[in-house]
């Protein structure tokens, strides 16, 4: 579980730098620093939905630290 959700928070870190790099060489004329936003985004919810799923099926435990602590 710990190598998957740091792949996919790489993952997510390089469609960022591509999205900046994008950003940076295009100037605006084309639509790839927009895609590369849109795959990070889809990304981040991905990972956010599979942490949940994987809670939900006992496959990660929460810490026990008590809230407010």
């Amino acid at each position: 579980m710990h190598i998957f959700v740091a792949i996919a928070f790489i993952l997510i870190l390089c469609s960022l730098g591509s999205a900046l790099y994008f950003m940076m060489t295009d100037k605006g004329r084309t639509k790839r620093m927009v895609w590369s936003l849109a795959a990070r985004v889809g990304l981040s919810i991905s990972l956010f939905l599979f942490i949940l799923f994987a809670h939900w099926m006992g496959w990660i435990q929460t810490s026990g630290i008590p809230i407010g602590r």
